[in-house]
């Protein structure tokens, strides 16, 4: 067996090893150490990562300022939270939601009824983000539009979509959807379906993870990552960097909506504020302050921040939004690779102010050393002491 072959094979073993950690604190320990309460808390999280694990892809490692994630996140969940309302519906012998009826809108609009059945709206969060991402990404990547100018066309977005939905009284308006009363049959006050719920968002968590670990350490992966760095050179050899830039986009939406569709009946409700600019932002400080050009930095880093502030905006509710400032800009200003970067950072620190100690040097030869490691200009008169005494 290869060197590269080796490595190849401890690089899966690890992968494995990583894995089956995650799934025993997932599926084992949370569920017995954390309350009902704690655990539903927890499941929202794993929604807010596993959008970071679609950031995590397009922005680390293909340079794509996605700041409109919130976008998807809100197909998902909207598509969802009317799937759930019908349901509820017809369940009532109604024909129309109760928040309908309080409205007084006699008639279910025509987009709402294909998401009536279960396998078209479960087809529709899969594919309508996806889509959406897809004919943006064609609009954008092929006319060459990239960095500050991406950023805030995608910004834009999710504001326009924020602005749409409040004032469609149709989908709950800036309220939004909610009172929700089963998900796909099963009632949604029973603690057992709640850590069901909990426990298929661990599941989409480690396969999303999967997935994006596999196109990483891919061949995709690598152009990907040359696009980021090199895209005119990635043009020259052949390469349409916009079609790789589409794949993460949409790969990153498809991953977007699904955890947008499980945080609808995990939280219990889905509005405007949820999908606008603020929750897009969000999103990404917590891939920023983790490490977005790793695996694993993204995920933490999203169930760090909302953790963070889910604790101290009780506490602080006016200070924590400045304090999340200060943090995204400290760690874009003085560590670019996040917490993850932290550990490398600290040992190229360590190394570059150890002073250079070899058995072999004596004498002038030891302080010349030691003086040219730490960039001091040499002391002729200490050197020529130094070749007495070693006389």
């Amino acid at each position: 067996m290869s060197t590269v072959q080796r490595l190849s094979a401890n690089s899966s073993v690890k992968a494995l090893a990583g894995f089956a950690v995650a799934a025993v604190l997932l599926f084992g320990v949370a569920p017995v150490a954390l309350s009902d309460f704690r655990l539903s808390l927890l499941a929202k999280f794993l929604c807010f990562a596993i959008v970071a694990v679609g950031i995590g892809l397009a922005w680390g490692r293909g340079g794509m300022l996605t700041l409109g994630q919130g976008v998807f996140f809100g197909l998902g969940a909207y598509i969802m939270a009317m799937h759930m309302q019908m349901a509820d519906a017809a369940r009532l012998g109604e024909d129309v939601p109760e928040f309908m009826v309080i409205a007084g809108i006699p008639e279910l609009p025509s987009y709402w009824q294909p998401f009536a059945s279960a396998p078209v709206a479960v087809l529709g969060i899969l594919v309508v983000p996806a889509l959406l991402a897809a004919a943006l990404g064609f609009g954008v990547f092929k006319r060459r539009v990239k960095g500050a100018y991406f950023a805030i066309l995608s910004q834009a977005l999710a504001a326009a979509l924020a602005i749409l939905l409040t004032g469609q009284q149709t989908i709950g308006g800036f309220t939004g959807l909610s009172d929700f009363r089963s998900f796909f049959g099963f009632r949604l006050d029973d603690p057992v379906n709640r850590r069901m719920l909990f426990f298929i968002a661990a599941g989409a968590l480690l396969a999303v993870v999967a997935i994006a670990r596999q196109l990483m350490h891919s061949r995709y992966g690598e152009l990907l990552v040359a696009v980021r760095d090199q895209e005119e050179r990635v043009r020259f050899l052949g390469y349409d960097p916009a079609n790789i830039k589409i794949v993460a986009y949409v790969v990153a939406a498809f991953f977007a909506g699904i955890a947008g569709a499980l945080f609808t009946p995990i939280v219990g409700i889905i509005s405007p504020a949820d999908i606008g600019v603020v929750p897009s932002i969000a999103f990404l400080i917590g891939v920023a302050i983790g490490g977005r050009t790793t695996l694993l930095g993204p995920v933490l880093g999203a169930i760090g921040v909302a953790w963070a502030q889910t604790t101290f905006s009780e506490q602080f509710p006016s200070g924590w939004t400045y304090l999340q400032g200060v943090l995204f800009i400290v760690v874009v200003g003085f560590l670019p690779a996040g917490l993850a970067g932290f550990g490398p950072l600290a040992r190229q620190w360590a190394q570059r102010w150890r002073p250079t100690r070899d058995p072999a040097l004596t004498g002038s030869a030891a302080i010349t050393a030691s003086v040219l490691s730490t960039g001091a200009p040499v002391d002729r008169t200490t050197t020529e002491e130094a070749k007495v005494r070693a006389r």
